[in-house]
């Protein structure tokens, strides 16, 4: 069989009526590749005076990968990163040994209505990079290379495929692509990795003709090459790479293959110990259920 497990996920209000899909981690499924977190919002109409900011809160031991498909938020972090992002661009922010972030609505689109719509992943740090220095780096739509391969066009967000290379930088392995199939189209998707799986974002595909309907993540059997294809047209990503180098823990924000290190983010984080996001006041408190080591 080439898909090995199929993930429908579970509906979850960040806040101010912000739901979003979350396909990872799972019960069945902790990660693929180095992504061990994937949500789907939207796409929803963000009416004017809505509030679906995500005020200063911490991460470690991960890299957040944002991508959207439709409007746009305010990126700004405790390095001093101040960033718009909109559609098509990659924008990967290294958490490492600590990182704080905001994401908000931009300032010209607040009374507005406008259509929100993207995915954010976490990529797990390989071990020897989990405390690395936190950085922010965005990658603009316009340097994020394009093929057409028959009646599919891809775009090679991050990794290699199909005879292109992303520029963006990552740790390890990884694989990430936009894919929009034309009506009747069949794309064969290769081995590009030792992880794969596909998430059907508009519209039903099939794998090798077993239907996968949209809102659905499929991991791939491992060194398979699958023929993808859709009576209609669709859109989906792709994502995998290395598989991980230890099992991590995950808990509220924080990533890391050590308990103790979860504990110590949680206490830093209490006391306000984790950097500041300049212009901020506000911020998302330690949840009032703590981490449990045993």
């Amino acid at each position: 069989m080439s898909v090995q497990l199929k993930l429908t996920g579970h509906n979850k209000d960040l806040g101010g009526g912000f739901v979003v899909r979350r396909l990872l981690p799972a019960v069945q499924r902790q990660s693929v590749g180095p992504f061990i977190f994937f949500d789907h919002f939207g796409p929803v109409t963000v009416q004017p005076g809505a509030s679906h900011d995500v005020r200063p809160h911490p991460h470690i031991g991960l890299a957040t990968v944002t991508y959207l498909f439709e409007g746009a938020m305010m990126h700004r972090d405790s390095v001093g990163s101040v960033q718009r992002i909109e559609p098509g661009a990659i924008n990967w922010m290294t958490a490492g040994r600590g990182i704080v972030h905001s994401e908000r609505a931009p300032e010209d689109l607040r009374n507005k209505a406008y259509v929100n719509h993207g995915l954010q992943l976490w990529a797990a740090l390989p071990q020897a990079y989990e405390e690395a220095a936190p950085c922010f780096s965005h990658t603009p739509a316009s340097a994020i290379p394009a093929v057409s391969v028959g009646g599919a066009d891809v775009r090679v967000l991050i990794g290699e495929a199909f005879g292109a290379t992303s520029p963006v930088k990552t740790f390890s392995k990884t694989i990430y692509l936009d894919i929009q199939l034309a009506a009747n189209a069949a794309l064969q998707l290769p081995a590009l990795a030792e992880e794969l799986a596909l998430y059907a974002v508009e519209g039903d595909v099939t794998v090798d003709g077993e239907p996968v309907v949209a809102g659905t993540l499929a991991t791939l059997a491992a060194g398979t090459v699958v023929t993808i294809g859709s009576s209609a047209p669709a859109r989906l990503v792709v994502i995998g790479g290395e598989p991980l180098d230890a099992p991590r823990f995950i808990w509220w924000n924080f990533v890391s293959s050590q308990k103790a290190r979860i504990v110590q983010a949680s206490d830093d984080w209490e006391a306000q110990a984790m950097g500041h996001v300049g212009g901020e006041t506000e911020f998302i408190p330690l949840p009032e259920r703590k981490f449990a080591v045993s």
